[in-house]
């Protein structure tokens, strides 16, 4: 299994036309934050398109592009690009540059965006959202296919043997879709025969089982090889050399991003009692070395998951600092103990 980190790239908004210091300290952190992953051992680091004041990424393969000359074995990739607001042509083209500049090692998540500020900020209506999402997805496919391309579509102009460059270095760009656990989502992804990354917020990680085996049976009556399927499961994420430190760090951050976007969805405020139950029996994976190895691996024997990815949050409520040191034990502690268990287990059914 892979194990790697996602990010939205917290910040405390500048507020200001120029001089963004804020985003400015945020940019060079995040930057550190990726070279640290890839000496420690993780396999992949995914940034989050947004296009609001408390995200610093809203062009991930230009930040992703950055990293790429900073680290050697990490794969880089979205987390998510919002394709219904973006050109599939140009997507494409800049992570197929990403690829090129990394050595092979791009990839792209893509979904529908649970944000909606692109959408009236580059000119689409939100009454399209999931045609967009659709058709957007399809055309980005057959460039992925083929260098040149015919296309046509309601929402946007046609294509006719359009030559697509640059090309990857790889032989294709791997594309994943991203879901947060619609069924139509998980049936698309399963016929396409796409890897999958659930992002789980709430909940108990049990209630997604059914989801994902609805994505593969999906695959399966489409007559894929399901036993070649890709899935990553997504949480958010930080660890501590306790469990009792992690919970500490880790509230503060997290009550302001939950309550904040919770206004604007009309959620009610979280408290401190419901983190802690999250903490215990939901997706959220907040504590020690070992309890987030033993939560991983939870994970995995409920999903067979092929990836996992901890979504790091912080901005300025956690110290970059912090944010290190949490890298630090996720390669150094976690996920050698998470490989030699799963491992292990593979020798074992191989053996019976």
């Amino acid at each position: 299994m892979e194990l790697g980190i996602s990010s939205f790239g917290e910040v405390n908004p500048d507020n200001k036309a120029g001089q963004a210091v804020n985003a400015h300290q945020r940019m060079q952190d995040l930057l550190e934050e990726i070279k640290l992953a890839d000496e420690v051992g993780l396999d992949v680091f995914a940034l989050g398109e947004h296009h609001r004041p408390d995200f610093i990424i809203s062009a991930p393969e230009v930040i992703l592009a950055a990293a790429a000359a900073q680290t050697k074995t990490i794969r880089l990739s979205s987390a998510v690009t919002v394709l219904s607001s973006a050109d599939p042509v140009r997507t494409f083209q800049n992570f197929a540059t990403l690829d090129l500049i990394s050595n092979g090692r791009a990839e792209i998540l893509a979904g529908r965006g649970s944000f909606t500020e692109s959408f009236p900020l580059f000119g689409y209506d939100l009454s399209d959202y999931n045609e967009l999402f659709t058709e957007k997805l399809n055309l980005l496919l057959a460039i992925n296919e083929s260098e040149k391309v015919t296309w046509s579509g309601k929402l946007r102009a046609p294509l006719k043997q359009a030559g697509i460059y640059p090309r990857p270095l790889q032989e294709k760009l791997p594309i994943w879709i991203a879901v947060g656990g619609t069924p139509a989502s998980a049936v698309r992804a399963g016929r396409l025969n796409l890897p999958m990354t659930v992002a789980m917020l709430g909940g108990t990680p049990e209630r997604f089982v059914p989801f994902i085996n609805l994505y593969r049976e999906s695959a399966a009556q489409a007559g894929h090889d399901v036993t070649k399927l890709q899935l990553a499961a997504n949480s958010q994420f930080y660890i501590a050399d306790d469990s009792q430190q992690a919970s500490n760090e880790f509230w503060p951050p997290y009550e302001l991003l939950m309550n904040r976007v919770g206004r604007e969805r009309g959620w009610p405020p979280i408290s401190r009692e419901q983190y802690e139950q999250t903490r215990k029996y939901g997706p959220l994976m907040v504590g020690s070395p070992q309890q987030v190895i033993d939560k991983i691996l939870h994970f995995h024997e409920l999903f067979q998951n092929t990836r996992y990815l901890g979504q790091m949050i912080g901005g300025h409520l956690i110290s970059h600092k912090q944010n290190l040191r949490s890298i630090e034990l996720f390669g150094t502690k976690v996920a050698p103990a998470v490989r030699k268990a799963l491992q292990s287990t593979s020798v074992e059914t191989v053996t019976v």
